[in-house]
């Protein structure tokens, strides 16, 4: 019977995170002020703990994990690198598949990576009160669950529309003690702002961001966490590469091409730039992020300065961007719905070091079904994009002869998106592709950085 699974001992959980910026041929853009000026690590003081800021300008290319935060991750880690003879025969193709199922973490995807380091930091400096933002809901679980360990108070802006489609995800921070408030909400500025303009605004996570971030820059015992985007988020979720690339040594095999889904980064970060690291000493491995058509700042955004956030709270950061007050539309892959990249991910994207690729929404449940089907597991709808464009490359495979190995990140499980999935059945959902015109719009109101 072929190898299926390959599990590592306890004992190889990572001890230090990767820092992909020792290895790129080029310095990451300065973060900006508003007077267009590079910011020092003192302006991110007011939200984050010291430790979290010196990880995010670090230009060290390994970061020590504290032991508590390994003692931790050692309830699901290491995760599972599966290799997917079912779905190869389901497809009939050459190509080896493989994926990393990070949905056994028990906040349900590879968000708690980050989470628990973020609360552990924070614990570090006694902070009692975290605010955040949340999408699909598995960044907002996963803090709450890390504050529940650390004996921090978190309060999570969940972007509406998911706060309404996703109810069960809600549950779960409720469950592991945080408070849940629907973005826009009547709690911030920026939230009353927003609802005075459009009583029915869906939400979205530029607009959860401003929310949370305003609500923690006005309070001294409270700082913010973010789920990705920045440096120090897919620094913490670089374990997921680390522990595959050994994996790939008991397979035997290495991966010539790596899918992962890529709203904000953390993600696609988390997998491939361990790899990138490879790539940088002679390897010619593919690392593909992979995004939702109605959602496309990598394919269709400007490379630019733009806020993070809706409202202009944050720093400028130069990344892919539809604009910081870019609307998008309520699909079902709701941790895919941010305006902008990382600018790791997209300093990266531009140099042509990495790739990009959108997918339609239909596409993607299509997908999803077909791997749950062959392989057992129920994705996340983030995670279907991954799925997609694997499955479309190894159906190339199929035409071509060729047996390529192939590797994605099964970053979460879709449990709770069951919803979405009927919708999918019953041919309620539709493809939506973000029409050029409000893009075009949306990029004229960038904001303009002094030369």
């Amino acid at each position: 019977m072929p190898q299926t699974k390959f599990w590592l001992p306890e004992s190889d959980i990572p001890t230090h995170w990767y820092n992909v910026v020792a290895d790129m041929p080029n310095a990451p853009a300065p973060v900006l002020g508003p007077d267009g000026q590079p910011i020092g690590p003192d302006a991110l003081s007011a939200i984050f703990p010291n430790a979290v800021i010196e990880q995010e300008v670090s230009r060290e290319r390994w970061i020590p994990i504290p032991e508590p935060v390994r003692e931790i991750y050692q309830m699901w880690r290491p995760t599972c690198l599966v290799r997917a003879h079912r779905l190869e025969a389901a497809l009939g193709t050459p190509a080896h598949i493989y994926y990393k199922y990070e949905g056994a973490s028990p906040a349900g995807s590879h968000k708690l990576n980050s989470a628990i380091a973020q609360a552990y930091y924070n614990k570090q400096e006694g902070v009692t009160r975290m605010t955040t933002e949340t999408g699909a809901g598995q960044w907002g679980s996963s803090l709450a669950l890390a504050g529940q360990m650390f004996g921090i108070d978190v309060r999570i802006y969940m972007v509406k529309v998911s706060y309404q489609q996703k109810p069960f995800r809600r549950s779960m921070m409720q469950t592991w003690g945080a408070t849940v408030l629907a973005s826009p909400s009547m709690e911030t500025a920026s939230g009353r702002d927003a609802l005075a303009k459009d009583p029915n605004n869906p939400g979205s996570l530029g607009l959860a961001i401003a929310e949370a971030v305003e609500e923690a820059a006005s309070r001294a015992d409270t700082n913010y966490g973010l789920g990705s985007v920045l440096n120090h988020v897919l620094l913490h979720q670089t374990v997921i590469g680390l522990e595959a690339k050994k994996q790939f040594e008991m397979a035997g095999e290495y991966p010539d091409m790596i899918f992962a889904p890529c709203g904000g980064g953390s993600n696609f970060g988390g997998v491939a730039f361990p790899f990138l690291a490879d790539k940088a000493a002679g390897s010619d491995v593919r690392l593909v992020a992979v995004e939702p058509a109605s959602c496309p700042s990598l394919t269709r955004g400007h490379y630019a300065y733009d806020f993070g956030d809706t409202v202009g709270l944050t720093p400028l950061m130069k990344q892919y961007t539809l604009g910081h007050d870019f609307m998008p539309p309520s699909i079902h892959a709701g941790g895919l719905r941010y305006h902008g990249a990382s600018t790791l991910v997209s300093q990266l994207y531009h140099e042509k070091l990495i790739e990009a690729v959108a997918v339609p929404q239909l596409a993607t449940f299509e997908a999803g079904v077909t791997f749950a089907r062959a392989e057992g597991i129920i994705p996340a709808p983030e995670s279907c994009h991954g799925i997609r464009a694997c499955i479309d490359e190894a159906l190339r495979c199929k035409q071509s002869g060729e047996a390529k190995v192939l590797f994605f990140n099964l970053s979460g499980h879709g449990h709770f998106d069951m919803a979405s999935y009927d919708k999918y059945f019953s041919g309620e959902l539709e493809d939506y592709a973000y029409p050029e015109e409000a893009i075009v719009a949306a990029l004229a109101r960038l904001p303009k950085v002094p030369a």
